[in-house]
Parts: structure tokens; C-alpha cells; sequence
């Protein structure tokens, strides 16, 4: 790895580096691959890594990527890398039935910031649109992102949550998550139909991301004191190995770092690196959105990227004045707004 990263184009062909994990799934899912929301966050660099990965492991297939493409640039760059586009308002349900079929699906959609006073968008999104996918791709392999926040905070004294816990969602956001995720649950059991629930918690990279929010903060609320965050390449790398562990009822799996950070400690140690005063309000209390990861390694390996790496990274690129998306995690929340 490199000890800093220059320009987006050398990010974005990290984040979509494959892993050998990565190189080995693609060798052996059979057919094409169709990415639902696509135009997200992590939806660009994770169809990059598969059309590489597939590349490199010699199966050649149709790689598509699925979105409103709101920003044309996006779907010009996914074109660009060999990813075919379709543009969807995935809403639509004549306009989902008419998408092509492929054996394997990844469901990225999803509605998080600025679900607040717009909670029924977020719930058509994240509840309702689970169920038109499972009618239309119902002899495919499902990989479907979910979330760390239907579990509720966990004790920071404690590991995190883990897969077998009882959830407890909080917030309407974090409700309608779990709904999708009974949603597919159903679909998986009714249907037989092979599918996967990945629990993510806070993928970052340089552009956004927990420790990008708390590296552009001079001020901070201690109210959530810990956290998980995992560089996204090392997600992007995890969601799709695990086309290789669908099952109905679906496999449920946790992606994030192995690391539980402190925030006042990550700020201080951001704070000196980009030479800047920061100063703390609140206290931290004893629970915090929490998770534990270790299923994952034991499938996949521990991520590639270490938190400190992540932490030096994002120290140099803000300092540099390096672009950002502008969408903060709001990760300090405990009421579940978003």
C-alpha cells in the first residue's frame, strides 16, 4: 500500500482493486452480475473490482450497474471500465421487470440521509423495493447490503454486536432496515432463493467516511465515543465474496474493521497530524453502534487496510485540501435521525 494516495484516479483503482478472495469468487459464480444502485457510494468502485477480478480470474461476463445516474459523469465512467448501464428508477416496477436476468444480484439500494421527514421514501426504498427485486430476479443469487444499525447500540465494553444477537433497531431508518431485511428473508425462505445480509458498519475511504467527518471537525460531541469503520475496499472486496456463501434462509454476515476506536482519541491523533486544535462537549457514554466483524475474517481474512493507515491517509489528503463528498455519516446520532 502505498503511504499516500495523490488523486482520485489512484483511490478510486485501489478501492476497486480485487483481492486473490475476490479473483477465486469470480472464477467460480457462473454468468453475469447486475448491480441494483449502482450510483452510490460504494456502487462504482465494488462494480470495478468484480469486472477486474473477472478479468484477471479469465471468465468473461456482462458486468451491469443499475442507477437513476442523477450525475451523468458516473455512468460515463462505469461505461468507460467496461460496465455496462442501464438507467432505472428501481420504484418502477415495469421498468424492473423489463431489467435483463442474470444469475447474480447485488443490491445496493438503499435510502439513508435525509430520511428524516422523509420517511415513507424510506421505507418504499428500503422495505417495499426489497420485495419487487425477489419477483423479478427469483432464480438468482442475492447479495443484499443491510446495515450495523438494526442491532441497536451495543455496551462499548463489549466486542459488538454479532450475527446471532437480538436486534433493536432504533429510528425509523434503522426500522425500515430491518424490514428489508425481513423482506428478503421471506422472499429467501418462500422462493428458495440463495441470498446473503451483509451488516456493513461505516465503510470509508478519503472522500467521506467517520473518520473523514471527525478529521473536518474542530469541535465534537463525545455522545457516541466508539466506533467501527473499514476501509472500503476491504468491503467492497467482502460483499462480493459472499456470492460464494448465499443460502436460503439467507447467510447473515457483519463487515467492518477489526479495530473499536475511540472518537477523542482518533481526533487527537488527527488533530496533530494536520496541526489544528480541536476541543470536546458531552461525555462518552457506555453504548455506542457497535460490531463485531470476526465471521467475516474467518471467511475472508482480516481487511488489507488497517485503521491507522486509514487514519494517516485521510490526515494527508484533508491537509493537502483533497476533495470530499459533502455527506457526512451523522454518525454520532443515538435517536436513530438521519
Amino acid at each position: 500500500m502505498p503511504a499516500s494516495i495523490q488523486s482520485i484516479e489512484q483511490l478510486e483503482d485501489l478501492l476497486s482493486e480485487p483481492t486473490e478472495g475476490v479473483v477465486d469468487t469470480m472464477k467460480r459464480a457462473a454468468g453475469d452480475i447486475i448491480f441494483l444502485g449502482v450510483g452510490g457510494k460504494m456502487g462504482p468502485t465494488m462494480a470495478r473490482m468484480a469486472k477486474r477480478a473477472s478479468d484477471l480470474a479469465g471468465t468473461p461476463r456482462r458486468i451491469i450497474g443499475v442507477s437513476r445516474f442523477s450525475t451523468a459523469a458516473h455512468e460515463t465512467e462505469l461505461r468507460a471500465h467496461g460496465i455496462e448501464t442501464i438507467r432505472c428508477d428501481l420504484l418502477d416496477e415495469n421498468a424492473v421487470r423489463a431489467l435483463p436476468d442474470a444469475p447474480n444480484v447485488i443490491y445496493l439500494a438503499g435510502m439513508k440521509f435525509g430520511s428524516t421527514g422523509q420517511e415513507s421514501m424510506t421505507w418504499a426504498l428500503n422495505t417495499f423495493l426489497p420485495s419487487v427485486v425477489c419477483k423479478k430476479f427469483s432464480r438468482s443469487k442475492i447479495v443484499a447490503l443491510s446495515t450495523g444499525n438494526v442491532y441497536g447500540l451495543a455496551p462499548f465494553s463489549s466486542k459488538g454486536a454479532v450475527e446471532t444477537d437480538a436486534l433493536n433497531p432504533v429510528g425509523e431508518y434503522a426500522m425500515s432496515c430491518l424490514g428489508r431485511e425481513r423482506m428478503f428473508e421471506y422472499f429467501s425462505r418462500a422462493l428458495k432463493l440463495p441470498m446473503a445480509l451483509v451488516r456493513l458498519n461505516y465503510a470509508c475511504e478519503l472522500r467521506y467516511g467517520v473518520l473523514v467527518d471527525l478529521a473536518q471537525k474542530t469541535s465534537v460531541d463525545l455522545g457516541i465515543g466508539w466506533f467501527n469503520t473499514i476501509w472500503q475496499g476491504d468491503a467492497n472486496a467482502m460483499t462480493l465474496q459472499c456470492l460464494n456463501h448465499v443460502s436460503s434462509p439467507p447467510f447473515v454476515i457483519n463487515i467492518t474493521g477489526p479495530e473499536k476506536l475511540n472518537v477523542r482519541q482518533t481526533c487527537e491523533r488527527l488533530a496533530e497530524k494536520l496541526k489544528r486544535r480541536v476541543s470536546f462537549s458531552g461525555h462518552e457514554s457506555d453504548s455506542a453502534l457497535l460490531s463485531n466483524a470476526q465471521k467475516a475474517f474467518d471467511h475472508f481474512g482480516k481487511p488489507r487496510v488497517s485503521a491507522d493507515e486509514m487514519i494517516d491517509w485521510i490526515a494527508d489528503w484533508i491537509g493537502r485540501g483533497g476533495a470530499t463528498l459533502g455527506k457526512p455519516t451523522k454518525f454520532e446520532s443515538r435517536d436513530g435521525k438521519f
